[in-house]
């Protein structure tokens, strides 16, 4: 067994949960792998005990399901080996708003947005007790963007970010760190609602992990792999505390006084 913390990692059977554990598998950790295609999960544990000899536990599990949730939670309580989460498991929804099916938009909130919350709750105040831990959280750029009409998506990724920003103010002072990794378009199975001729030009996941993992080694709250002029991002911040800062009146402004 290794020395160092386990990883819980959630979507884990494909795409960037997958390889979120290779990487992790490589750097001597031992892992726990949830998803819900169990025959997946158990060829990818094969090949990492057989590459790295890590130890590989699979926990299938449905995220969009009561019962998965539980059993996750459960988990991550009770595990005390268990010190890094990877919220990675997300879908979308073909369609637009108006023509999605509200069962399918739940499932989809559930699993975007639900489980980030109900999995770090399970385990932040084990870590906040310990004073150690790591949660990371895979958001997307499309948080930032309601235009781009992936209505129920962006808003779960909105959610996430915003969860992870708050999570990282409130445990980073106990000692717990919380990483937002914020995509944009990525090689994954998320494009099969997009028709290849309309894809955009797409990063490969093993580089996006990468670059996810070296914000993660210098304790980024936020990592963007795609954008390449941090200072944008500084720009954003800047401008979203100067716009908080202007929020602090008591008196509404004037362009909402009646007319005299």
């Amino acid at each position: 067994m290794s020395s160092k913390s386990k990883v819980l990692i959630t979507g884990a059977s494909t795409g960037i949960g997958a390889t979120y554990a290779k990487r992790f598998a490589e750097r001597g950790h031992d892992l726990v792998l949830v998803a819900r295609s169990v025959e997946k999960l158990e060829a990818n544990a094969v090949e990492l005990r057989q590459q790295t000899g890590v130890t590989v536990d699979l926990l299938p599990a449905d995220l969009t399901t009561e019962a998965g949730l539980l059993a996750v939670e459960a988990r991550l309580r009770d595990d005390a080996s268990i010190g890094i989460l990877v919220n990675n498991a997300g879908s979308n929804v073909g369609g637009s708003f108006v023509t999605q099916s509200i069962d399918d938009l739940t499932k989809l909130v559930t699993l975007n947005a639900t489980s980030v919350m109900r999995l770090s709750h399970a385990v932040a105040p084990r870590f906040a007790e310990k004073g150690e831990g790591s949660i990371v959280n895979i958001s997307s750029v499309l948080a930032f963007a309601p235009e781009w009409q992936t209505s129920v998506y962006t808003a779960t990724k909105s959610f996430v970010l915003l969860l992870s920003q708050a999570l990282q103010a409130e445990l980073g002072p106990k000692g717990v760190y919380v990483q937002a990794v914020l995509p944009a378009a990525t090689r994954t199975e998320i494009w099969n609602f997009v028709d290849e001729d309309k894809r955009p030009p797409l990063m490969e996941v093993s580089e996006l992990v990468d670059a996810a993992l070296v914000g993660y080694d210098r304790r980024e709250p936020i990592t963007i792999p795609h954008l390449h002029r941090e200072a944008f991002w500084e720009v954003l911040e800047a401008a979203r505390l100067t716009f908080l800062d202007d929020t602090s009146h008591i008196t509404a402004a004037n362009r909402y006084l009646k007319a005299t």
